[in-house]
C-alpha cells in the first residue's frame, strides 16, 4: 500500500500518545495471561528480566524507539544511535538520539541521550547519519563527529548539522540554518553521509518522495545537487543507503539501498537494494527490479555498517545491518507497553556478504557471528526422521536453531517445518517451513499473538529435495535465514509466558531434519 507523501511515520509518531495506551489492550487476552506468574511448563525469567523484553535482540529501555542510525566505529567500538521519545507513554510527540555502544554486535550498552528532543528552534531530531570527520572538513576539529540531522522547522524538512567534540557522547547544533535546506518538497529527509575515496568529497543521500537525491560537500556545512536515483512503484522512499564491497570473487560493487513499501506489488516493505555502479552523480543498477533484505514484515529502516578490523580498518568484504523490529502499519499495537512499559526493538545484527549468482550480485545475510559467543548450551540432536509430527523435549524462550530439511523429489512431501513458540495446550504458534505444492518457504504468524496476522512467502525449488534453514526465536520476534540467507523472513510477534515448545512436522509425506541443533542464547542485554 503506497504512503501518503504527507501521511507517513511523523503523523504516526505526532499523534502517539494514544495510541499508545490503547493499542496493547486491544490484544485479546494478553493482559491478563501475560500477568500470570510463572508455573509448570513455563519458563522462569532470569533475575531482573521482565515479562516480554528480549533475551538478546536490542530494545529501548522505556518508552519508545523507532528508526536505526548508522553507528560509528569510534576507540575500538561501534556508537549506535536510535530514535528515542522519553516521553511516549505519556502522550508526548518528538525524538532525540539515544546512543548504545558495543564491540560485539550482539551486547549493547545504553549509554543515554546524545541529542536530547526539542533542543533548540528546530524542533526534535529525526534520522540521519553520523561520519568521524577525521580531515576537519567542517572545522570543529580532527575527530570531531558530524551528524545531519532531519529537523522540520514549520513543517518544513530540511537537514541540519550537529557536532561532537566528545567522542559522540554528546552534540551541539552548529546552527539554526539548514545545511541542506529544502527546495519545496514535502518529503525532504533521512540524509545518509559517506566519505567518496574516488573523488575525495563527502556524498549525501537524501530521501525525497519517490525520489533519492545526491550531493557533494567538500566541508559537511554546504552541499550541491548532482543528481538523483527515481522510483515510481515502491511508496514513499525512505532511509537511504549507498557503500562498496568486495564480492565473494573479488570484484568491487556498488549497493544502493532504501526502506521501501512494494505492497502494493505483492513486494515487501522492508529494505530494497541494488547492485550497481556509482561515478560520483548516478547510479546505474544491474538490473531494474530490486533485491530485499527481508521478505517478512518487521525490517523497516535499517542500516549498514562497515565492518573494522582489529587496527581499526575497513574490511570491505564484510558489512553489518540492523532493522527496526516494526512497520508504520501497527507501530503502536504491542502488548510490551502494558507488561514492560516500552515499545521499541531491533532484529538481530547481521553480517553482510555481498555473491555472485547465476543472474547477477546479491546480499547474503547471516546472524552476526558473535552470537556464537552468547550460546548457553546446545542440543545436538542429529537427524530427525518425521512422518506426521514429531514434538521436541526442548523447550526454550531464546535460541537459534540450524538444520537441513530434506524430501524425496520424485514424491514431495507437501507441507515441513516447524512450529515455535507452541503454547503447551497446541493452539498458538509459530509456522516457519516450505509447502513443496507451491512452492514457498514461509513464515506464519497468524496462529500467535501478533501486530497483525500476515504469512510472508519467497520461491522454493521442490525438485533438490533439500533446503537448509536458520531460526532464530527471541520472545518478540522470530526470524527465518533460509538458504545462504540471501532470503530472510523477519516477523514480530509476542507469544505468551510458557510458549516454548518446538514441533517439528511433515504432512503428507515425510522428511528428515538434518544435523538438527538448537543453541539456546543467554540473555545479552
Amino acid at each position: 500500500m503506497k504512503e501518503s507523501p504527507s501521511v507517513t511515520r511523523r503523523t504516526l509518531l505526532t499523534s502517539a500518545g494514544s495510541a499508545a495506551l490503547v493499542a496493547p489492550l486491544a490484544v485479546a487476552g494478553a493482559g491478563p495471561a501475560l500477568a500470570a506468574p510463572a508455573g509448570p511448563g513455563k519458563d522462569p525469567l532470569p533475575k531482573g528480566r521482565t515479562r516480554m523484553r528480549p533475551y538478546y535482540h536490542v530494545s529501548v529501555p522505556d518508552n519508545w524507539k523507532n528508526d536505526p542510525q548508522r553507528p560509528v566505529y569510534i576507540d575500538g567500538e561501534y556508537h549506535y544511535y536510535y530514535l528515542y521519545n522519553a516521553d511516549y507513554v505519556n502522550g508526548g510527540g518528538g525524538t532525540s538520539w539515544r546512543r548504545v555502544t558495543t564491540t560485539d554486535h550482539v551486547s549493547f550498552r545504553d549509554r543515554g541521550v546524545a541529542i536530547p528532543k526539542f533542543s533548540n528552534k528546530n524542533g526534535d531530531c529525526w534520522s540521519g547519519s553520523a561520519v568521524v570527520d577525521e580531515r576537519n572538513t567542517a572545522g570543529y576539529g580532527a575527530g570531531a563527529v558530524i551528524a545531519l540531522v532531519t529537523q522540520a522547522p514549520d513543517g518544513r524538512q530540511g537537514q541540519y548539522l550537529w557536532y561532537s567534540t566528545d567522542r559522540g557522547r554528546s552534540f551541539k547544533p552548529g546552527s539554526t540554518d539548514p545545511a541542506l535546506p529544502n527546495p519545496g518538497v514535502a518529503d525532504f529527509r533521512d540524509p545518509k553521509v559517506i566519505w567518496d575515496g574516488d573523488r575525495q568529497r563527502w556524498l549525501m543521500i537524501n530521501a525525497e518522495g519517490q525520489k533519492l537525491g545526491f550531493y557533494t560537500s567538500a566541508n559537511l556545512r554546504s552541499w550541491q545537487r548532482v543528481g538523483e536515483f527515481i522510483r515510481t512503484d515502491l511508496g514513499v522512499l525512505e532511509c537511504p543507503d549507498l557503500f562498496r564491497m568486495t564480492a565473494d570473487d573479488g570484484t568491487s560493487h556498488w549497493v544502493l539501498g532504501t526502506s521501501a513499501n512494494g505492497k502494493g506489488r505483492g513486494l515487501p516493505a522492508t529494505y530494497a537494494y541494488w547492485t550497481g555502479s556509482f561515478d560520483g552523480s548516478a547510479f546505474t543498477t544491474d538490473r531494474p527490479e530490486p533485491e530485499w533484505l527481508d521478505y517478512g514484515f518487521d525490517f523497516y529502516g535499517a542500516v549498514t555498517y562497515p565492518h573494522h578490523d582489529r587496527t581499526g580498518a575497513e574490511d570491505p568484504s564484510l558489512r553489518r545491518a540492523i532493522g527496526w523490529a516494526n512497520f508504520w502499519d501497527y507501530p503502536h499495537n504491542t502488548p510490551t507497553l502494558a507488561t514492560d512499559g516500552y515499545n521499541g526493538d531491533d532484529m538481530i545484527v547481521r553480517d553482510l556478504r555481498l555473491k555472485k549468482g547465476t543472474t547477477g550480485y546479491y546480499l547474503a545475510s547471516a546472524p552476526t557471528a558473535a552470537l556464537a559467543n552468547h550460546v548457553k548450551r546446545t542440543y545436538k540432536l542429529g537427524d530427525v526422521a518425521v512422518a506426521g509430527t514429531h514434538d521436541l523435549d526442548v523447550r526454550l524462550p531464546a535460541y537459534d536453531l540450524t538444520c537441513e530439511v530434506t524430501w524425496d523429489p520424485a514424491s514431495p512431501t507437501a507441507n515441513i517445518g516447524f512450529e515455535v513458540c507452541r503454547a503447551p495446550g497446541g493452539g498458538r504458534h509459530v509456522a516457519a517451513g516450505v509447502y513443496l505444492p507451491g512452492p514457498f518457504a514461509y513464515l506464519n504468524r497468524r496462529p500467535t499473538i501478533n501486530p497483525t496476522g500476515g504469512e510472508s512467502q519467497t520461491p522454493v525449488d521442490p525438485g533438490t529435495g533439500r533446503i537448509t534453514v536458520r531460526i532464530l526465536v527471541d520472545r518478540t520476534s522470530v526470524e527465518m535465514f533460509v538458504g545462504d540467507g540471501r532470503v530472510v523472513h523477519s516477523h514480530r510477534v509476542f507469544p505468551l509466558e510458557g510458549d516454548n515448545g518446538i514441533r517439528l512436522y511433515a504432512h503428507d509425506g515425510a522428511a528428515t531434519f538434518r544435523n538438527l541443533r538448537i543453541s539456546e542464547i543467554s540473555a545479552t542485554q
